[in-house]
This record gives C-alpha cells, structure tokens and sequence, in this order.
C-alpha cells in the first residue's frame, strides 16, 4: 500500500468515524409521542413520564374542542400530523421568547422529527395549518412566510376552506 493510499484509507477512516459521532449527537434527546391528539398538540413520553405537548406558532384547524364544531380541514390536519407523529421519536425545543407552558399546562415546544426536519413550519408549508402569531416567539418571521407560501400556492386548507 502507497503512502497516498493509506492517507486517503485513513481521510475516509476519520470521515466514517466523524459521521457516526455526528449521528448519534443528532439522536440525543429524542422523545417517544406515544399521543396525537390532534395537528398540533401531542404527548411525549419524558423520562417515564407523559408530558402533552403544544406546537408553538402553530394552529390546526379544531376536531376536539367541545366548544367549537369541527373545523374546516381540521380532520385532514389531525389525520397528517397522526401520520407523521404516531409513534415517532422527536426532538423537542423551547422558545427563548416564549412562556416555557401555555394555559392549559401543555409545553410549549418546537418539534424536529429524527430526520432533522421541522415539523411545525412542515405544518404550515403543506397548508394544514396557520400561523399563530398572538404571542411573541423568534421563528414568528418565518411562519409568517410559510403561511403566505402556503395561501399563494392555494395549498391545503388555503384550497379547501373560505372561511
């Protein structure tokens, strides 16, 4: 084996080594949903207990609150985020901005799935969701954007709903 050869041999060693390092720091921190109740507030399982999870700046259309009837596109919303969510393992991250809980005692979080990708804006993007801007929170701005994507390209609940 040539000098070269055993340098790129060791370059492509310290590469592999680097990517698994890179991640298994990626999975830390991950939570078990073991809940959807609907397409935006879920529960996680977190350290042996069950914490209910609120999707901060996001809002889906309502199936369950009592007060209210069903929404316009409310069912396809719940019935996405169940099929992304359901039993998947999520890394969830707090606001600097925001209240760490809202009203009802949920936390208030950011949610990534194992992929990396960001489920909350996903909301947003695929039209099955608005952006909730009534309290402030750093990622406001690109909700904002998100939505206004999602309304011009008549996507989702942009399509469905006049209301």
């Amino acid at each position: 084996m040539t000098v070269t050869q055993k340098r790129i041999l060791t370059t492509l060693l310290i590469i592999a080594l680097s990517a698994l390092v890179f991640a298994r720091q990626k999975q830390t921190g991950l939570y078990q949903v073991t809940e959807v109740y609907d397409g935006d507030t879920i529960a996680v399982n977190m350290n042996g207990a069950t914490e209910k999870i609120r999707l901060i700046g996001v809002d889906t259309p309502e199936t369950k609150d009592p007060r209210k009837p069903v929404q316009c596109y409310g069912p396809e919303a719940s019935a996405y985020s169940h099929s992304i969510l359901e039993h998947a393992k999520v890394r969830l991250v707090a606001d600097p901005l925001s209240t760490n809980r809202d009203r009802y005692n949920r936390l208030l979080r950011y949610v990534y799935l194992q992929d990396g990708s960001f489920y909350n804006k996903k909301l947003l993007q695929s039209g099955f969701a608005r952006a909730y801007i009534g309290f402030p929170f750093s990622k406001s701005n690109d909700f904002i954007v998100a939505e206004k994507t999602a309304k011009d390209n008549s996507t989702g609940l942009w399509n469905s709903c006049t209301s």
